[in-house]
């Protein structure tokens, strides 16, 4: 699926008004890592991957970091009951391994996890080095196979949208309950409407 990022951006405009030069960055490259992910064939599918990031980085179309004072991150240490699910061992983890990326991944089991899942050398491996999840080659990476694999609540994106069905409001699930699921699904349509206008024939 090729996308003619021009009529994608004026189709953009038209529906949610003025790009900064951030914004249109960030929509594009994110755009050609959609376009060469080869586990991505379903417009549906990305429309919700979408419109989950404009969701999630505040429109921005950044990977962004769990904003909040280092005290915030207390909740996550090491000895609480998040802590403990979250897989953080060491002190100092709760604020370490805080939420990054376009879909934020949270503690250090999620971090080796997706180290794990995604075959990152030594290189990018995300315990190690935490911020390389603000790379944004990696951040869809760990958005692409969390949401495609079910590996973020156990629920995934061929759960809610397949070729028989599209339910945008439930597939929130997948991300985190149903907060905001409406918005999101707003955010989808409108965006599906826009990609399937801007492909290539």
């Amino acid at each position: 699926m090729r996308i003619d990022h021009t009529a994608f951006f004026n189709g953009y405009r038209s529906a949610y008004g003025k790009l900064t030069q951030g914004m249109v960055s960030g929509l594009e490259l994110l755009g050609r890592n959609m376009e060469a992910d080869p586990a991505l064939k379903n417009v549906q599918w990305a429309a919700y991957m979408l419109a989950t990031v404009k969701h999630e980085c505040a429109d921005t179309w950044q990977p962004i970091v769990e904003r909040g004072p280092r005290a915030y991150f207390d909740k996550y240490e090491t000895g609480t009951t998040t802590g403990r699910r979250l897989g953080n061992t060491e002190a100092g983890d709760g604020y370490a391994y805080r939420g990054r990326g376009y879909v934020q991944i949270t503690g250090r089991a999620n971090y080796a996890r997706m180290t794990q899942v995604l075959k990152l050398g030594a290189d990018a491996d995300l315990v190690a080095d935490p911020e390389q999840a603000l790379r944004p080659a990696i951040a869809y990476r760990i958005m692409s196979v969390g949401m495609i694999r079910g590996l973020f609540t156990g629920k995934k994106l061929a759960d809610y949208i397949s070729a028989g069905a599209c339910d945008y409001r439930n597939a929130r699930r997948i991300i985190n309950g149903i907060d905001q699921a409406a918005r999101i699904a707003g955010y989808a349509t409108t965006l599906e409407a826009i990609i399937r206008a801007s492909i290539v024939k």
